[in-house]
């Protein structure tokens, strides 16, 4: 008698297994889940199917992975790890692992067969094998990040792949939009740093296109294609983890295998590696971009005219650029750390001016940055601000003082005759009459200077350089101002023969009015006034010498500014010389455009003002004119002794000294 058996079912044989059993496809995600699979993790079947596997905790994600990745090649492997129940309680177990071949001979997917482990022994072993590789990860990991150069934590990466995982050489990739380069290695030829390829023909971008973090590669899964790796003798397998930066692929570590095989232990180690590379390289990107701020910010900072330095909330120097250190002397090593050497402003955005040691004003300002509560502190260098502005008050007060008299004398008369005209004599009327005309001309006389003191503060004079008879010059000045004064000799030295002189008669001539009106009007008791002129070197230079009041030591330079007419010599303040203090000024522009020069010399009685005018060669083409005329330059009439007019001022003075410009007389 004979009976027939039924086959059994795949489906029931799966159902009455005492092990869980478990299948993901490709994408792993689980296309089958037993019932002992459901009766020891708790997890019924519809919750897990289509669904990643949630029975493997976070920090075994890169064991598990490594594990698949291992067994894509055909060996099974059985490993003692760790897995997690639904109620969150870790249960050891043993997995066993095999491949699901696809019909186009690659993998359709992966079966694992799951038991509870019994053995302490071995589950402590297991903890032990673990915990001596978390150790290993552990210290290359701090030692990755022990620098912050991009470059050194490349090539510690490379020198930890090989150090880590057993591999026999390695290197990291770098991912530069369709190629990579190899910008590390580790137990290869230097000369393969640098080398390139396009992305999809490597492994790379194979890693890439699979959307996993780790690849083996050998001669039974997938050709060897990586040329760079040729030179390493019996290459059998490539292990490489993708490493991210902020989220987006950045390299690939590759652990090349010559000699010895590869486990899943490996795998995971190359796979967490690569993550803790990521961190480490973002850090080194972080710090070079903040290094790249940093030196724009200094040399935008080192580039500004301005002084600029950072002070913490407490009002400490964090920062000082280089005009800081120009303009105030103090080099950054000695302001750092303390507070600055000048004041700050009592409130944000209401500048302070300080004037330095050496004479220099600073404009200072202020300005918080909320995010680190420190402060911004701007200053430059107003001393030529400054000046100008002590110009402008000095030239208020001067001229409002020099046009009143003459002002209130035509308004006195005028208003005189207005009213008394019928009672007054004809002489009394002619007298009147002939006194607004006097005052009249001296107030023409003061707007044409300061027309013409502007003209030279512009630059706007007109200077002819043409041949001229000086000695006939200097005649003419001489006897113009000779019958001015009974109690001054104004007297011609017997000329040398002199050379032909080139230059503007015009020019010279008001040169000579205002240098003999100043010796008038300086020398109040009366004396000698004496002009000379001799050759020497390429020019002829006349002198002019008084036995007047004299100048203040230190001032000869000082008295060709403008408006310190005041202080071009004598010890009383209210000597009453009077004068706008532009005469001297616009000498010395009128001597140097033509060529030629003027300067103030102390005497043991008097002054001595030299002024010097170039030689006419002869056959050389004339030299460019500062003016094309001097037509619009007022020829003034030499002033009577009581009302001279003179200015004195001294050419700007180097930017380390801060000049001051005073109205007051000084000696």
């Amino acid at each position: 008698m004979s009976s027939e058996r039924a086959p059994l079912s795949a489906e029931a044989v799966l159902a009455a297994s005492a092990d869980a059993v478990v299948c993901v496809d490709s994408e792993l995600r689980v296309t089958l889940w037993n019932p002992a699979a459901e009766r020891l993790f708790g997890w019924r079947e519809e919750e897990v199917l289509g669904e990643e596997l949630p029975i493997v905790p976070a920090e075994l994600k890169a064991e598990h992975g490594a594990v698949l990745e291992h067994v894509r090649a055909g060996t099974p492997l059985s490993i003692h790890t760790r897995r997690v129940r639904k109620d969150g309680v870790a249960v050891d177990v043993r997995i066993n692992t095999s491949r699901v071949p696809g019909a186009d001979g690659g993998v359709a997917g992966w079966v694992l067969s799951l038991y509870p482990s019994d053995s302490d022994v071995q589950a402590r072993s297991s903890a032990m094998e673990r915990a001596r590789l978390v150790r290993r990860l552990t210290d290359v990991v701090v030692d990755i990040n022990a620098d912050l150069s991009r470059r050194t934590v490349l090539d510690r990466i490379s020198r930890g792949i090989t150090e880590l995982t057993g591999a026999d050489a390695g290197g990291f990739v770098l991912l530069n939009e369709d190629r990579v380069e190899l910008v590390s290695i580790s137990e290869l030829s230097e000369e393969l740093r640098g080398f390139s390829s396009a992305l999809d023909e490597s492994l790379f971008g194979e890693l890439l296109r699979s959307g996993k973090s780790v690849l083996l590669a050998n001669e039974d899964t997938r050709g060897l294609q990586d040329l760079v790796w040729a030179d390493l003798p019996g290459l059998h397998t490539i292990a490489l983890g993708v490493s991210n930066v902020h989220g987006r692929p950045y390299g690939a570590l590759y652990a090349l295998y010559s000699q010895r095989k590869v486990g899943h232990v490996e795998l995971e180690l190359l796979e967490l590696l690569a993550a803790h590379a990521g961190v480490a390289i973002g850090n080194a990107l972080a710090y070079e971009e903040l290094n790249r701020q940093r030196v724009h910010e200094q040399a935008v900072a080192d580039s500004s005219a301005d002084g600029i330095a950072v002070l913490d909330f407490g009002g400490r120097v964090l920062k000082w650029n280089r005009s800081a250190v120009e303009l105030t002397g103090y080099g950054a090593e000695v302001v750092e750390g303390r507070h600055p050497p000048f004041p700050l402003p009592a409130c944000h955005g209401q500048p302070v001016k300080h004037r330095l040691g050496d004479g220099r004003w600073l404009e200072i300002l202020m300005a918080q940055i909320p995010r680190t509560s420190e402060w911004v502190v701007d200053f430059r260098d107003i001393t030529a601000q400054k000046a100008m502005e002590d110009e402008r008050e000095a030239f208020l007060a001067t001229s409002g003082h020099e046009l009143r008299t003459p002002i209130t004398v035509i308004h006195g008369y005028a208003t005189t005759l207005l009213r008394k005209w019928s009672r007054l004599s004809p002489d009394s009327q002619y007298q009147a009459v002939g006194t607004i005309a006097e005052r009249s001309s001296a107030l023409a006389t003061l707007v044409d200077r300061l027309q013409l003191g502007s003209d030279v503060s512009r630059g706007e004079m007109r200077v002819g350089r043409d041949r001229f008879d000086l000695p006939e010059v200097l005649r003419q000045a001489v006897s113009a101002f000779r019958p001015l004064s009974d109690r001054h000799d104004v007297t011609l030295d017997a000329l040398p023969p002199l050379p032909p002189t080139a230059g503007d008669p015009l020019a010279t001539s008001m040169i000579m009015d205002q240098l003999l009106d100043n010796a008038l009007k300086f020398s109040p008791e009366g004396g000698h006034i004496h002009v000379s002129a001799r050759e020497e070197g390429d020019a002829v230079a006349v002198v002019v010498d008084d036995e007047g009041v004299g100048l203040r030591p230190g001032d000869e330079e000082r008295v060709f500014d403008r408006f310190v007419q005041s202080g071009v010599r004598g010890d009383d303040a209210d000597s009453g010389f009077g004068g706008l203090g532009l005469g001297l000024y616009i000498v010395r522009q009128l001597a140097r455009d033509q060529g030629g020069d003027v300067t103030a010399q102390r005497l043991e009685r008097g002054t001595r003002m030299r002024f010097t005018v170039p030689l006419h060669r002869e056959g050389e083409p004339e030299p460019a004119e500062r003016t094309t005329t001097r037509s619009e330059l007022p020829h003034r009439q030499p002033e009577s002794q009581k009302t001279p007019k003179t200015s004195s001022s001294p050419e700007p003075l180097p930017r380390q000294r801060s000049p001051r410009l005073r109205a007051s007389r000084t000696r």
